[in-house]
């Protein structure tokens, strides 16, 4: 296994013990991340990020917490994996089973960049429910769940 695949597989594994502090160390200082709600810079905002929903999740839903991860590959530039979520959305209590595919580039032996790819109006069915379910594909709501994760982090952060 090539050791960027190396690298990916203890960030999931991390993930899934949902041991925040080992999930960063896999992160370049200037790491760019983006996903359908947060576009990060920085290993603060992006390891940041990993360590609210690490948090949130320890605090209400632990025990209903769950991550596959499989189709690690990897060279020495680039690499992608998928990955499902089962988790209890902190905001709204709801079950969600997010589908999630992340691609990385790497640099000195630590991942540069990640993106991750899910269907956002599939998510927002399940975490948010009606409105998710009725609005979830409009732009006005990805911005509302936008500017709501980004406050949120944005707190986080503040108090860490």
């Amino acid at each position: 296994m090539h050791r960027n695949a190396e690298l990916i597989e203890k960030f999931y594994r991390a993930f899934a013990a949902l041991d925040a502090d080992t999930m960063a160390s896999c992160y370049a200082p200037d790491v760019e991340f983006q996903d359908p709600v947060f576009t990060l810079h920085g290993k603060r905002e992006t390891a940041g990020m990993w360590a609210m929903l690490c948090h949130a999740t320890r605090t209400k839903g632990a025990d209903v917490w769950k991550l596959d991860y499989s189709g690690i590959q990897a060279d020495e530039r680039s690499g992608r994996a998928h990955w499902d979520a089962h988790y209890r959305f902190s905001a709204t209590g709801r079950m969600v089973l997010n589908r999630i595919d992340a691609e990385f580039t790497f640099r000195d032996g630590l991942i540069a960049t990640h993106r991750d790819r899910f269907d956002f109006w599939a998510w927002s069915r399940q975490a948010l429910g009606p409105p998710g379910l009725l609005l979830g594909w409009t732009p006005p709501l990805r911005k509302k769940v936008q500017a709501t994760a980004r406050g949120n982090l944005d707190n986080f952060l503040k108090s860490s």
